[in-house]
């Protein structure tokens, strides 16, 4: 059974930093297509990057050139680098695996001054 773990959620000033990793446990880590999502208060939850085994990457509009997502198999970890973080980005993140259907449990990221 995989467990994805996530961390690295907090409260940031706007235009500040911040990192999200998540831990795959349980299973061939290296094979999959990963990604993050995040679920605004009050939305639905939304796609916001992926990579595949391969390192390709994929990222919402809103994000680009902001966001990073890179992945360390050796690791079996996933992370989502923020850079200039806006209000509209606070929401709770989720790590997912596509090929397992699996989610972490979230998150949270908020903005604020």
């Amino acid at each position: 059974q995989v467990r994805l773990v996530e961390s690295g959620g907090g409260l940031v000033q706007p235009g500040g930093s911040l990192r999200l990793s998540c831990v795959v446990f349980g299973s061939s880590f290296s094979i999959y297509t990963m990604a993050w999502y995040r679920q605004p208060p009050g939305k639905q939850r939304e796609l916001v990057a992926s990579i595949t085994n391969g390192g390709s990457t994929d990222y919402a509009d809103s994000v680009k050139g902001r966001f990073t997502i890179s992945r360390d198999n050796a690791r079996s970890t996933v992370y989502l680098r923020m850079n200039s973080l806006k209000p509209e980005d606070t929401a709770i993140y989720y790590c997912y695996s596509y090929a397992t259907d699996s989610w972490g449990q979230g998150t949270q990221v908020s903005v604020s001054s």
